[in-house]
């Protein structure tokens, strides 16, 4: 769950969402609540009142002989009525009268046949009912005032079971009293079966809605996060649309402008190396023609040597500018083919090059460019180890190329500054023992173009050249 909320900004909104509602109808639920259970009281307590008026008007006005048939008429599930003969003094006496009388089922359900059960919900009333009425001790007896009693005459009324059962005792102008209980549990919790639907309605529309929202703001970071990655692998991507709400047009319009600078940075860079390298041409010319001139040979072949090195730097750095200045298109190959391929190469023309082969691995790249940084490390393997043993490893995150041979390793300070260019561990800049420096610096600006990195480990004996590359999804 925690993996699915880091990964899914439509879980974070969805849960923020349905977190924000559940917190918003608890607070008005609790708002609310105490003004219903008391609007619902009072309600209960009109409507009782009227109807007892009422009866007692019926009773008044019929025979004797039907009284008792209207008041079994009368009783419903929440409410019982009965005459006595004496004022009711006793509230505790009176309330066992009315428990026992609650507890008795309506005349209409003993008289159904027993093949027919009883309506759904009466049985279930009336058993909490009882208990509702036997909960507690009721309150004592009060003379209702005039406002709230329709008729002339007095009338007693009490509470109990916190408010949830009332009594009622009046007087009938006959002497006797009327008697009328009513029992009905309110409920006891804000959670209803409807509250519960109306928020399960509720947080279903939110969820769709944020779904929605999420895919609309996700979808452009999306493309934003292919586009990053496919520019920081140097590939050449093609402007993001600058569409949408302001924020999410103001990233892509900033990513646009980000690309458009940073590929003129490159083209200027490349466009200077090749014009200094150009321009060196000429006045090396010019100093190979007057060391030619030089009478003392000892100083001319030192002259002549120290032009050529510094010729063939210039051609290498032409060289590099010139591949830096040529986009090559990105595509997907075997790379295990293509690392093969190479090591076959420099095999057939004499080189102690070995390849282990391994899984097929296909890899979106410029193969030409990685072909020429595996080829410079696996020569530098070769002139400085002796040999080169090749191979892919590959992990949950990497595809690296590896490159060992049995030389005797670089210096620990001086592992970083092999890649300086024209930097040499070979001190005597002779160029048959060695190249121009440009080789390391060449292959590890290669495998950063494509998001990876060159790193140089010492092994026990010899060296151990990684081209790490991110695996692209």
């Amino acid at each position: 769950m925690s993996r699915l909320w880091a990964r899914s900004l439509a879980a974070q909104i969805i849960v923020l969402m349905l977190l924000a509602l559940a917190l918003s109808q608890g607070i008005g639920f609790l708002i609310s609540w105490d003004e219903r259970s008391q609007a619902l009281k009072a309600a209960a307590k009109s409507e009782f009142l009227s109807r007892a008026a009422s009866l007692a008007r019926v009773l008044e006005a019929t025979p004797a002989s039907l009284k008792d048939d209207i008041l079994s008429a009368s009783a419903t599930a929440y409410t019982r009525f009965w005459i006595s003969g004496d004022e009711p003094a006793d509230t505790l006496a009176w309330q066992r009268d009315a428990q026992v009388r609650l507890a008795t089922p309506l005349p209409t359900l003993m008289r159904r046949p027993k093949a027919l059960p009883a309506p759904q919900g009466v049985e279930e009333a009336r058993a909490g009912n009882i208990a509702a009425i036997a909960a507690d001790a009721p309150g004592p007896w009060v003379n209702l005032p005039a406002h709230a009693w329709p008729l002339s005459r007095p009338a007693k009324f009490l509470y109990f079971d916190d408010g949830n059962g009332m009594g009622l005792a009046v007087g009938l102008d006959t002497g006797t009293w009327l008697n009328a209980a009513y029992a009905k549990a309110m409920p006891g919790s804000i959670w209803t079966s409807q509250s519960m639907v109306s928020l399960a309605i509720t947080a279903g529309v939110l969820s769709i809605i944020a779904m929605f929202v999420a895919r609309g703001i996700a979808r452009p970071m999306r493309r934003l996060a292919v586009a990053a990655e496919a520019l920081g692998r140097g590939e050449s991507v093609p402007p993001l649309p600058e569409s949408g709400p302001d924020d999410i047009r103001q990233t892509a319009v900033a990513f646009n402008r980000m690309q458009e600078r940073l590929q003129r940075f490159v083209e200027d860079r490349t466009r200077m190396l090749a014009a200094i390298g150009h321009d060196l041409r000429t006045p090396l010319t010019s100093l190979r023609l007057h060391a030619e001139f030089v009478s003392d040979t000892e100083v001319q072949e030192k002259m002549l040597n120290t032009i050529g090195e510094m010729q063939t730097m210039t051609e290498a750095t032409l060289a590099f500018a010139r591949e830096e200045a040529t986009v090559e298109a990105t595509r997907t190959v075997d790379l295990s083919a293509l690392v093969e391929s190479l090591c076959d190469d420099l095999a057939e023309l004499g080189q102690d090059v070995t390849f282990v082969d391994g899984a097929r691995i296909r890899y979106r790249c410029r193969p030409d460019a990685l072909r020429r940084a595996i080829r410079n490390l696996v020569e530098n393997a070769v002139r400085y180890g002796e040999r080169a043993r090749v191979h892919l490893d590959r992990s949950a995150e990497n595809i690296d190329i590896v490159i060992e041979d049995d030389g005797p390793g670089i210096p620990r300070e001086d592992v970083e500054r092999v890649f300086a260019p024209f930097f040499r561990m070979e001190r005597s800049r002779n160029r048959e023992t060695g190249g121009v420096g440009l080789g390391l610096s060449i292959a590890r600006a290669i495998a950063r173009h494509h998001g990876g990195d060159v790193v140089l480990t010492n092994r026990q004996r010899g060296l151990r050249a990684v081209i790490s590359l991110p695996r692209v999804g």
